[in-house]
């Protein structure tokens, strides 16, 4: 598939080359002919333009920027050599056939001459390709990086689908009573996921209504075999955030305190922002070391988070995770400006 070009950026360019090339010729014109700018230095100015637009724009891409480099040297030098025969050799004997047209010593100094105008053209289509291509290569890394965030986005919800089915099919099989509680706030979260969570960012005031759903929705599970504590202490919530960053902690720490203990789990989140804009975040849970629960800091959740908050929050955020005395701590510090 040929890609179509962009007019609006060879616009840009040619207005740029336009103006450079005035410029330089200005220079090029200031001091001669008691600075009167004359039809035969235009003629002899463009003359250097020309080759150093055949050079720019037809030996840079095919030879330079392919690393044909000899190639690009001996066309380069064909090309002046070109430039300054016709400068030496029918210019100069056609308007100065008596002055600079038969003076040798003129003739080496108009050699000179010709360079500074070629290079300075040259140099400036270079660094406009540059430019170019680092703006290209940036915009293709954003776009790769936004389709990892996507991708990485994309595995969240079947995980999250995949582990409250198993527990509505156990409440299913039981009969109990919560299933509908339970389908209803499922249902508000799956809800969250799909049309709310499309963008990097969400407000934080949001996700917190979201993470209070999805704590009910865990709390059917334990069934009233422990306690669990969410404090919010959140004054300002102008803030945004990135969706469903703290959800992958919490639902470990249900997951690894039921799975181990039969009664007296005990889950304490605290979630708060501070004046300066950091937030502060943690999630404590207790387990029994001797139960199944080994390697809790691995699993797809916690590696799939651990990217997303080094690719959104690269030198802006911190996270400890530790075991101590059968609790397992998670704290994460965010600075959301």
């Amino acid at each position: 598939m040929r890609t179509k070009p962009n007019y609006y950026l060879i616009f840009k360019e040619l207005m740029f080359q336009l103006l450079l090339a005035g410029l330089v010729f200005i220079m090029y014109s200031y001091g001669r002919r008691d600075r009167i700018i004359t039809f035969q230095e235009l003629l002899f100015f463009s003359n250097q333009s020309l080759g150093a637009y055949i050079i720019g724009y037809f030996l840079l891409p095919r030879f330079f920027y392919k690393s044909k480099y000899w190639h690009f040297a001996i066309y380069s030098i064909v090309v002046i050599t070109v430039v300054i025969f016709t400068e030496e050799g029918v210019l100069e004997r056609i308007y100065f056939p008596y002055t600079r047209g038969r003076n040798l010593a003129a003739q080496i100094f108009d050699l000179l001459d010709v360079l500074p105008t070629i290079l300075i053209l040259l140099g400036a289509k270079f660094a406009w390709d540059a430019i170019t291509e680092r703006k290209r290569a940036k915009q293709l890394e954003l776009l790769a990086k936004e389709s990892e965030l996507q991708f990485l986005k994309t595995q969240i919800n079947p995980h999250f689908l995949f582990n409250n089915l198993n527990n509505l099919y156990a409440l299913a099989i039981e009969q109990s009573p919560k299933t509908p509680d339970f389908i209803l706030e499922l249902s508000a979260m799956l809800r969250y996921m799909l049309y709310e969570c499309k963008s990097q960012f969400v407000q934080l005031s949001k996700e917190i209504e979201q993470l209070e759903n999805f704590i009910k929705l865990n709390e059917l599970q334990i069934d009233g075999r422990g306690l669990v504590t969410f404090n919010s202490h959140i004054q300002k919530t102008h803030f945004n955030i990135a969706p469903l960053i703290f959800m992958v902690f919490i639902e470990n720490a249900f997951k690894h305190s039921s799975s181990s203990l039969t009664h007296q789990i005990k889950i304490t989140i605290d979630l708060k922002v501070l004046e300066n804009g950091v937030l502060q975040f943690s999630c404590s849970n207790n387990y029994l070391q001797q139960s199944n629960t080994q390697n809790l800091s691995k699993g797809i959740g916690l590696e799939n988070v651990k990217k997303r908050l080094e690719m959104l929050y690269p030198n802006a955020h911190t996270l400890e995770i530790n075991t101590k005395d059968n609790l397992y701590n998670v704290y994460l510090e965010l600075h959301l400006n």
